[in-house]
């Protein structure tokens, strides 16, 4: 099989906003809400990415304004307070910038924002220089990829070679994103593998099988395969 998955490349948003560390509180918040974005990139020289500022790193300056003394002892971390005070980037960021490179995957990307639970990743070169953002919604992107896109991958790139006729005998349906194996297989052990590698596709919400061995026959159309369009 030589499919390979979509990479964070295919997806990601090149042209993007930054700040430089001395960008200025006021700076960040209004470039914030002109691109609509909740984090941002902070770059040095020709755009290496140093750090990342997010509007929870500017909360705490609207948290402590009150100046409400038991809002001291309650804290839990020091750095809360200091961002208190932060006037610049530099000040206010996290860094060192949790980044991806833009030839991971985007099950790579994923778990990245998963862990740190955060909603967008700086993408930078083998040195650290900013090439794009990547963003959740970026991430979901794959699942716009029509029903009849994933069936071919799945026919080409699995089912040919797990299942290769006149051995086997396998339809393939996908109404939205779900995939349906119907058909007659010699050897029904690798059913496990295809389910593993039909779900590695792009864009597939789910996958479903009747496979069975060649003495249960199915009725299936004499190509092997059928792709039904979403209703």
């Amino acid at each position: 099989m030589h499919g390979s998955p979509h990479t964070v490349s295919d997806v990601m948003t090149h042209t993007v906003a930054a700040v430089g560390p001395g960008a200025a509180f006021k700076e960040i918040v209004r470039l914030m809400q002109d691109w609509k974005v909740s984090a941002l990139p902070v770059v040095e020289g020709e755009g290496r990415v140093v750090g990342i500022v997010s509007e929870a790193d500017l909360l705490p300056k609207e948290e402590f304004r009150d100046s409400d003394p038991d809002r001291y002892t309650q804290l839990r971390r020091l750095s809360d307070l200091e961002k208190a005070g932060a006037v610049t980037a530099e000040e206010l960021m996290t860094s060192p910038a949790l980044t991806v490179r833009p030839d991971a995957t985007l099950a790579q990307a994923a778990r990245t924002m998963a862990r740190a639970k955060v909603k967008r990743l700086p993408v930078v070169d083998a040195v650290g220089m900013l090439e794009g953002v990547v963003s959740r919604a970026d991430l979901l992107k794959v699942f716009l990829r029509t029903d009849e896109e994933v069936a071919e991958e799945v026919q080409r790139e699995i089912v040919s070679y797990l299942f290769p006729k006149p051995d086997s005998n396998v339809r393939i349906d996908v109404r939205d994103g779900v995939v349906r194996l119907v058909g007659r297989v010699r050897d029904t052990a690798l059913v496990p593998v295809a389910a593993r590698l039909v779900r590695a596709v792009e864009g597939v919400v789910d996958v479903e099988f009747d496979l069975t061995p060649p003495g249960e026959p199915k009725e299936v159309p004499a190509d092997g395969t059928e792709n039904v369009d979403s209703a």
